[in-house]
């Protein structure tokens, strides 16, 4: 008899979630969502690094890693061998972490190293992405954080059963196979983190606001101390206590049937043995009594962070409160902060959020501060706006106008599975039950604005803490160090039974589906007035209206530089503040983005207030009125913001690679200067902002207005005058040649180093596009084996062959590795082994094909991105969707095209090595084998 499987559902869920219970305590949340043929899944458990051992911190996350190595099953070519060597390992390891003496410890170390080769010999690396690869499986990833750990994978729709058996089997026997290589991974994220100031202000922060709990006294990378002496025995220890059905819950949103659906996963999932789940046991939340400052130093640009700490948990009503308070502090547009000190320019920005932890809740306010402002005055400057807060002295409709904005974001988060999925286990996660969660905006809707008033007299009151983070020298830190090590052997040839079977199983296709620009897009050529391309919404009441302009910086710098400041005008009508006030009242936005070819202008929001919000948009446009305050202050801002551009390290590293492809002369520094900005005139401004309406443009939407009715709603409001002008010539920077190698290098004093390879190729060649979408994949699993698994230099490794986005831009071949300053010219020279010779595999070729093939027979492209495909493709002169070419021609690719292109396009090939590190400890000897070598300063990158 079949077995019968009852759910609860909840009245007026807008997800129809089916919720199950399975008889080992497993629950598994199931939203049906037929948009794509894909299935979004998350196995979330409810444990993260709070529940790390105090003297082995970073656990949870480390063996996040390892979960991926595989099991007993697949990964492994012959486990009674592997499995003797394993536990030699692991034995050695508890002794290495014993031992206090230095010159012993290296030899175990060298031990540990010998054996681990050893155990490589007998190791499939990556099978599990390999088996994921199989399925078309996409987005596989992981992560951890404080409360728990989620395990994340987007699945064809007829992989359901396939999935359900590779993830059961390693939820029930994961193995810690390639140890210390990923050991030496984890490091380099260690590293990664030691560089970043945000992270260690966050720490501090945490650390003083929670001392009594484990947020406070451990961080979810774990001490440095800890990495370096891990234990296998803790990690299957914890495994083995939290990785248990009790503990767990799977949430899937996408195309499936229910009811097959939750009998596969019992099927599978329901095997596992439950058993009590250990509690965490921490000290009361005490309150601070009285304001703790502290002050941390960083290369990166000075800023204030104020936090506030509360006794209230996730699943607590009151932490709806947090966020509506934190809301009307900061939204983006009416909140206090938004109002009083971000539109006014009185500094850098500004911003309030709240960040809701299962345990405790905080609200956190950050500042950066203008030229010649103090630290100082931006504390003033943020408590201000808690005062006002607690005075009530905000708008009475705005906490109805945050609702209504909520609404809009989650219909929004609502249209795609990952939105649907993450919504579902946020819930599970922090034990909110899911009735509480669909009541979610109800529930806000009647918090009372007495209520905020109250909750913040009460709480934002001497409790905070205060952390001044200054720019300057950074103290030094605790860099992990990475033992040497040898690398692992990297079978590639082989595969286990495990994965041949799954790649076996009979699987009903899945057609692939291809726009048609003709018969997707509705497009409109109104007499003497702005093409429009017309998609309707059936799905919901929101809109989307861009006003697209094929120019942008290159074409003209000082009407980029006016449009940039639409956000900071009022009208003749409105003050800035007004407008923004209005658009949050009409939950609708007003986007401006500007790019070096680019200019939209875009309006978005709830469809019943579109007119609107129309009207005020093209109230903006037609009278705007700068003053000259807001002017200097503009000016003043952007300057500070370049000054602060040099301390950022993925700023100089963007401004380096900038520097590589272009050379001196490039878009990245075709700016205003100094002395332009500070001669700009109002005239100017508003002369610049009324010529846009005058230069030939597309008028692009997306929602529920019939293409009549949109086309007199234009009318009305977007008058324009009579024949458009043509959009000014630009500036055209090309990508220099790369005739031959050199290296160039800048300087940023970070215990981690950022390098690049370019190898520049052709203009674009549609023919080109299969072979190069087959060879990305194929290519990028390799450098990731490679240069990740195998040598263990970096936590991140990645090669792209990179398309030109317009017929006037050229192919670039993108090499990428963050890796330690001394280990800068293995990484230099792995990579160019791998680009004069790879290792040729046909299980790699044949799963990169068959993913590939997956992936587009699975995907749609809907709503506002059918137009902007279409856009894309117009720039390539293509006439059709490009992905049939790509499906019909790499269905009969072998793995003589992947060689064949590597020989033609990469191999032999002169490149420009990037190095962004720090001078000291760079071997420039060792890297003038490469080429000659360039240093460059910050003024060479910026040209200020």
């Amino acid at each position: 008899m079949k077995k019968s499987y009852k759910y609860e559902t909840v009245t007026g869920d807008p997800l129809n979630t089916r919720i199950y219970m399975l008889e080992n305590g497993l629950k598994v949340f199931l939203s049906v969502f037929n948009d794509t043929p894909r299935i979004q899944t998350y196995i979330a458990i409810h444990t993260g690094s709070k529940m790390d051992p105090p003297e082995t911190t970073g656990l949870a996350h480390y063996f996040e890693h390892m979960m991926f190595k595989g099991t007993e099953n697949f990964g492994t070519m012959d486990w009674s061998k592997e499995s003797k060597l394993l536990n030699q390992i692991e034995s050695l390891f508890e002794n290495y972490r014993k031992e206090k003496d230095d010159n012993l410890r290296a030899l175990l170390y060298k031990e540990i190293d010998d054996v681990s080769y050893q155990a490589s010999l007998l190791a499939i690396p990556n099978e599990y992405d390999k088996l994921m690869d199989a399925i078309g499986s996409q987005g596989s990833n992981a992560g951890t954080s404080n409360d728990y750990t989620i395990f994340m994978e987007n699945i064809p729709s007829n992989q359901v059963e396939n999935w359900a058996r590779i993830e059961v089997e390693r939820f029930s026997r994961p193995v810690l196979r390639l140890f210390h290589t990923e050991l030496e991974t984890v490091y380099e994220e260690k590293n990664m983190s030691l560089t970043s100031d945000n992270r260690k202000v966050n720490e501090v922060l945490m650390q003083l606001l929670f001392p009594n709990h484990p947020y406070g006294t451990q961080t979810t990378l774990g001490e440095a101390e800890h990495l370096k002496n891990p234990s296998m025995k803790s990690i299957r220890d914890f495994f083995s206590k939290y990785y248990v059905p009790n503990n767990m819950a799977i949430c899937m949103s996408g195309e499936f049937d229910p009811d097959q659906t939750i009998e596969i996963i019992d099927h599978t999932f329901g095997k596992l043995k439950p058993q009590p789940v250990p509690t965490l046991l921490y000290t009361a939340f005490k309150p601070l009594g009285a304001p703790v400052v502290t002050e941390i130093t960083g290369l990166e640009a000075a800023n204030v962070r104020i936090g506030y700490g509360f006794d209230i948990k996730a699943n607590e009503e009151a932490s709806l409160l947090l966020t509506m308070v934190a809301s009307v502090l900061s939204n983006g547009k009416a909140g206090l902060i938004d109002q009083n000190l971000n539109q006014t320019q009185k500094v850098l920005n500004a911003s309030a959020y709240d960040a809701q932890l299962a345990d405790y809740g905080m609200i956190i306010l950050n500042g950066h501060p203008k030229s010649g402002q103090s630290l100082e005055e931006i504390r003033l400057f943020l408590e201000q706006q808690i005062e006002l807060l607690k005075n009530g002295d905000f708008p009475q409709w705005l906490p109805e106008a945050i609702i209504n904005n909520y609404k809009l974001d989650l219909q929004r988060q609502y249209e795609s599975n990952q939105g649907r999925a993450t919504a579902i286990t946020h819930a599970y996660l922090n034990d909110i039950p899911y009735k509480n969660f669909t009541e979610y905006i109800g529930k806000m809707s009647r918090i009372t604005r007495e209520e905020i008033i109250s909750f913040a007299g009460r709480y934002l009151n001497g409790n905070q803490v205060i952390i001044y983070k200054k720019q300057g020298s950074a103290e030094e830190v605790l860099k992990v160090s990475k033992p040497p090590i040898t690398p692992v052997h990297i079978n590639r040839k082989h595969e286990s039974d495990f994965l041949k079977k799954v790649k076996e199983t009979k699987i009903p296709n899945v057609q692939p589906e291809f726009l048609d620009y003709t018969k997707d897009i509705a497009e409109h050529h109104p007499k003497d007035y702005p093409r429009i391309l017309y998609k309707e919404n059936s799905e919901n009441g929101t809109f989307q209206l861009v006003y697209y302009y094929k120019m942008g910086k290159n074409h003209d710098r000082i009407m980029n530089f006016a449009i940039e400041l639409l956000p900071y005008l009022g009208t003749a009508k409105h003050t800035v503040e007004a407008i923004n006030l209005e658009f949050y009242r009409l939950a609708c936005t007003f986007q401006v983005r500007t790019t070096d070819e680019e200019t939209t202008l875009s309006l978005s929001g709830l469809n019943e207030n579109l007119e609107k919000a129309l009207c005020l948009m093209e109230e903006l446009l037609v009278n705007p009125v700068p003053d000259m305050e807001m002017l200097n202050n503009r000016v003043e801002n952007i300057l500070k913001s370049r000054v602060d551009g040099k301390g950022d390290q993925n700023e100089v590293f963007s401004a380096l690679v900038n520097y590589g492809i272009y050379g001196h002369s490039s878009s990245y520094k075709n700016i205003l200067t100094e002395s332009e900005l500070r001669s700009l005139t109002l005239l100017q401004i508003v002369e610049k902002i009324k010529e846009l309406r005058s230069i030939r443009h597309d008028i692009l939407y997306y929602g529920n207005h019939k293409p009549e009715q949109l086309t007199v709603l234009l009318a009305k409001y977007h008058t324009l005058p009579s024949g458009l002008k043509p959009v000014p010539s630009p500036l055209i920077f090309r990508e220099k040649e790369t005739n031959e190698n050199i290296v160039l290098f800048a300087p940023y004093d970070a215990t981690q180093a950022k390098l690049q390879t370019i190898i520049k190729g052709s203009k674009y060649d549609p023919s080109l596009s299969p072979i190069i979408a087959l060879f990305n994949l194929y290519f990028g699993d390799i450098v990731f084996q490679e240069l990740r698994e195998k040598r263990a230099l970096a936590y991140t490794a990645t090669s792209r062959y990179q398309e030109p986005t317009d017929l006037e831009k050229c192919y670039l071949n993108k090499g990428y590795i963050a890796t330690q300053n001394d280990k800068v010219m293995d990484a230099f020279v792995a990579f160019d082994d791998l680009f004069k010779d790879f290792t040729i595999s046909e299980n790699t070729f044949h799963g990169s094909k068959h993913f590939l093939l997956n992936k587009i027979s699975t995907e749609r492209i809907r709503r506002m991105s059918t137009i902007w495909n279409f856009l894309n493709a117009e720039k390539l002169n293509l006439k059709q969707d490009i992905r049939k070419e790509i499906f019909d021609k790499v269905t009969e690719m072998r793995i003589d095209d992947i060689t064949g292109f590597k020989d033609q396009f990469l191999k032999d090939k002169a490149k420009t090595y990037l190095v962004l590190g720090r001078e000291s400890a760079i071997d420039f000897d060792a890297l003038s084998k490469l080429g000659p070598v360039k240093k460059l300063t910050l003024q060479d990158l910026f040209g200020y």
